[in-house]
Parts: C-alpha cells; sequence; structure tokens
C-alpha cells in the first residue's frame, strides 16, 4: 500500500512539474507571458553563422548593452550540411554553444531554422546537392523537398530541442518558414513544416513571418503571426 502511495506522489510530481515547464511561455491577450510575467521582447538579429565564434560572447554583451533582450536568429541549412548526410556543428557552426552563451547572457532567442531563410544567403541556406535531386520542388509539398526538410528538421531538434524555455533554458519560438506569403499560400505545407517541428521536439510556440499585405498566405492556424516593414494598418487588421 505504502508502494503505491508513493509511487501516485511522484506521478503527482512529475505532473506538476511538467505542467509548470508548459506554461513558462505564452502568447495571451496580445502580450508574450515569461513565467507569468507580461514581458516586452526588443529584439535584434544575429548571425552565428557570420561572427568568428571567438567573438560571438562579445557581440552578444554588445547587443545587450544596447538594450535588446532577445536575439533572432536563421539557422543555414548549406552552412550545417555541405556535404550529403553529414550535419557540421561544431566549432564556428557550435549552434547549440552560441544559444548557451546567448542564456549565459541573459539573452532570449527565436529561432528560424527555414529550410528556407533568404537572409542574403546563398541559395536562400538550401544544401546545394537539392538541384541535384531529380523531382525536387523547393517551398512545396513535393515529397522530396519535404523528406529533405523533414531530415534536417529532426537533426535540428536534437541539436536544439532540449534549449527552448519550456526546459529550462531560453529559446522562446520557432519560426515556420520566412516570408513565404511572398511566395504561395500552401497551407498543407506550412501543416507539414509545423508537424516536423513539433515532432523534433520544440515544445513552444512558431511563429510565421511576413510582409504587411502578404500576411494571410504566409500565415497558419494556430501559429503566432509576425510583421516585416509595419504598417500601423498592418498590425490593426490583425
Amino acid at each position: 500500500m505504502k508502494l503505491i502511495k508513493v509511487f501516485f506522489l511522484i506521478v503527482f510530481i512529475l505532473c506538476c512539474e511538467l505542467t509548470s515547464a508548459q506554461q513558462r511561455f505564452k502568447i495571451e491577450n496580445g502580450s508574450f507571458l515569461i513565467v507569468g510575467k507580461r514581458t516586452q521582447l526588443i529584439c535584434g538579429e544575429m548571425h552565428y553563422s557570420c561572427i568568428p565564434h571567438e567573438y560571438w560572447r562579445d557581440r552578444l554583451k554588445r547587443t545587450k548593452a544596447m538594450g535588446l533582450n532577445t536575439i533572432s536568429t536563421y539557422v543555414l541549412g548549406n552552412f550545417h550540411k555541405r556535404q550529403p548526410d553529414i550535419f557540421d556543428f561544431k566549432g564556428q557552426a557550435d549552434l547549440s554553444h552560441f544559444i548557451k552563451l546567448t542564456q549565459e547572457e541573459s539573452l532570449y532567442v527565436l529561432l528560424r531554422p527555414g529550410l528556407y531563410v533568404c537572409a542574403e544567403w546563398d541559395f536562400g541556406g538550401y544544401p546545394y546537392r537539392l538541384l541535384n535531386e531529380e523531382g525536387m520542388v523547393f517551398r512545396s509539398r513535393n515529397e522530396h523537398f519535404l523528406k529533405a526538410c523533414e531530415r534536417y528538421i529532426m537533426r535540428l531538434g536534437e541539436e536544439l530541442s532540449s534549449q527552448t524555455i519550456n526546459r529550462g533554458d531560453n529559446i522562446l519560438m520557432v519560426q515556420l518558414e520566412n516570408e513565404y506569403g511572398s511566395y504561395g499560400d500552401d497551407k498543407i505545407y506550412l501543416s507539414a513544416l509545423k508537424n516536423m517541428i513539433q515532432k523534433a521536439g520544440f515544445d513552444i510556440p512558431l511563429l510565421t513571418c511576413d510582409r504587411g499585405g502578404q500576411i494571410e498566405a504566409g500565415h497558419l492556424e494556430g501559429v503566432f503571426p509576425a510583421i516585416n516593414g509595419v504598417l500601423g494598418d498592418d498590425i490593426l487588421r490583425l
């Protein structure tokens, strides 16, 4: 009998901890809530791939000194996968370490993994070998393309899903695609990406990012819509 009571007590404690973890970051009534506290995210873009890793902490300290509390960063597929079937997350490509440094400097992270990111980066971040795959159709529900996205996102989950705010670290949100509304409006494609990200272990809110006037095309139900280059009317339409 005592053993049963202990078992149920352990289950109860674990359930309480899980519930508490799930509530670390919320988007509610037009506000971001971090551990229940209304928080304004003052965010700047920083591309770890373009900064020598020896300078990462220095640049993060400067960012913090400017009054920012959040870093947004693109993850570049062709930076981490330069050879077929080999992912590189070491040295200059050690994104997990970069995010660890952001946490040490009391900064939050918005993760923007693509697979398409634009970012004025060669081929928009796509691994170049995808050009050689027969039947490949980019930014679509095409079977070959979705398989390439899934391999990449699942590997990214192995590296980073343990660093979400719900697991005690500082990744707040993950972005679906990038300004997809300027390209298409395929909700099945966006839903497939959403499912991949969640399957990869990212237990945090997702967001889309589109220019004003293209929000409806690039947005997905249940995902937070962010706007680039906004006008007041764009915000009011949300």
